[in-house]
């Protein structure tokens, strides 16, 4: 795949964990799993362990719920934003690592895309719900099927 192929998709998967930040790693890590991305050379091989899938899967699927409540922070509170970030990078380097580039690049285009998908999915999901004058989880569900869709998306591309 060509460098630049692969550092849009880095981007992607970032702007995904500004989403749902489990979502991105879950896929991830079932990527390696699966075989689709080869970290078993890399200080990230864990992420393609049988554990790593499961357990990632576990949180991302309490992300989901957990995105609902309301008494959830929002994701531009520092520690959300910050966990963002953090996952994004360590998601865009697996995918660049899995591919025998260089994760430090990964991992900078997973940070750009953590950045823009946190901020730029907030902005999206609060004036929608204004806009379209409808409660908060309409639009909230419409953002997990974009993250779980686009992760899917993602890491298929490496198949």
């Amino acid at each position: 795949m060509e460098t630049s192929t692969l550092f849009l998709l880095a981007v992607a998967i970032g702007l995904i964990t500004g989403l749902r930040s489990m979502t991105a790693p879950a896929a991830v890590s079932w990527a390696a799993h699966l075989g689709w991305i080869h970290l078993e050379p890399t200080a990230l091989s864990f992420l393609s362990s049988t554990a790593a899938a499961w357990i990632l899967t576990v949180l991302a699927l309490g992300e989901l719920v957990g995105d609902k409540l309301p008494t959830t922070p929002s994701r531009k509170a520092p520690l959300g934003f910050v966990a963002r970030i953090v996952l994004g990078g360590l998601s865009g380097a697996a995918l660049l690592m899995g591919s025998s580039a260089s994760g430090i690049a990964g991992g900078a285009a997973g940070i750009l895309g953590a950045v823009a998908g946190t901020l730029g999915g907030y902005e999206a999901r609060t004036r929608l719900v204004k806009a379209l004058g409808v409660p908060d989880y309409v639009i909230a569900v419409a953002e997990d099927l974009v993250a779980v869709g686009g992760a899917y998306f993602v890491v298929s591309s490496f198949r």
